[in-house]
């Protein structure tokens, strides 16, 4: 079965690699033994490759880190950006992909209201996040608010002072955005608690993110717990792990689960999104988890395959 010739896909990345590329494949990787903590060496991933139909690459941790890509990540082609936020990344970073194998959790959040509409008394969206949810959202014809609109908007304090709501917002969105301030969590509070039918959505529950090469930053959880911490409601998270990207995927592209392996960096989203879902999954180090992380006590997220990078899933003469 052909799919974009094995392309990965993702909340938010996408990689491609040729069918030759994958009958050549020799995965350099380790497999979890259950009965403990060692790991037993593979030396060819004929079982993978002869079971899977499409691949999913998670990009941040995977395919780079910040703006640096992961070596070797070039030669084998992925919520703060749409698809064509993305596609920018991509092309500045030097990867070959195209727009209809990137699925971010941008694009997620906007299927979900096709999936799941407003109301006709309360069709707007109040958007917390970057540029990429606005434009998945106006792709989708789906009003909003807020969003790079309001980043820089100032709370002004004083008697009869206070901070007026559109009353057509029907949903509350919050995505990661570097321009978070009191007023976006003030506008967002009065959305929620002004209303109970007010639909509150995460793009992800992302803790950590490499916006930089040099170290991790606080992510997404960090700001949907703020809005959690002052209307004491629990979010719908559209991204990973959720299953809301793999019905989209399996239905447009006829998929087997049992057919796609999740790559991934990190255990409670990409891991668990692959487990939970019925895929296949392998977990990169180049990225948020480390091995000390897999075989804590308290982790019970494992997945079937290991490898240091995306580097290991080339042929050794296409490194």
């Amino acid at each position: 079965m052909r799919i974009f010739n094995r392309i990965g896909i993702s909340a938010g990345n996408a990689v491609r690699l040729s069918r030759s590329d994958w009958q050549k494949l020799s995965l350099q990787c380790v497999r979890r033994n259950h009965s403990g903590p060692h790991l037993k060496k593979l030396t060819q991933a004929r079982e993978l490759i002869d079971q899977t139909d499409a691949f999913i690459f998670d990009c941040d941790g995977v395919i780079w880190k910040g703006d640096t890509v992961i070596p070797h990540a070039n030669a084998m082609l992925n919520s703060m950006k749409s698809r064509k936020g993305y596609m920018a990344k991509f092309k500045r970073l030097g990867l070959d992909v195209f727009e209809d194998e990137v699925y971010a959790s941008s694009f997620a959040t906007a299927l979900y209201f096709q999936r799941n509409p407003l109301p006709s008394t309360h069709p707007k969206v109040y958007v917390i996040g970057m540029e990429g949810v606005g434009e998945e959202l106006d792709l989708a014809g789906i009003p909003h608010v807020g969003g790079v609109h309001h980043a820089h908007r100032h709370v002004e304090l004083g008697p009869g002072k206070a901070v007026k709501v559109d009353p057509a917002i029907g949903a509350v969105v919050v995505g990661m955005d570097l321009h978070i301030n009191y007023y976006k969590i003030q506008y967002a509070q009065l959305c929620l608690n002004g209303n109970p039918n007010c639909v509150f959505v995460a793009t992800n529950m992302d803790r950590l993110k490499h916006l930089t090469d040099a170290q991790e930053w606080a992510s997404n959880a960090a700001i949907v717990g703020a809005i959690r911490g002052c209307t004491d409601r629990e979010p719908v998270v559209v991204g990973k792990p959720s299953p809301l990207l793999i019905e989209y995927l399996t239905e447009k592209h006829q998929l087997r689960r049992e057919r796609v392996c999740m790559v991934g960096d990190r255990l409670d989203t990409d891991i668990l999104f692959g487990r939970d879902n019925g895929l296949r999954t392998v977990l990169t180090l180049s990225g948020v988890t480390t091995l000390a992380h897999l075989h804590h006590p308290a982790n019970d997220i494992h997945p079937q395959f290991i490898v240091d990078s995306v580097a290991d899933l080339l042929p050794l003469e296409r490194r």
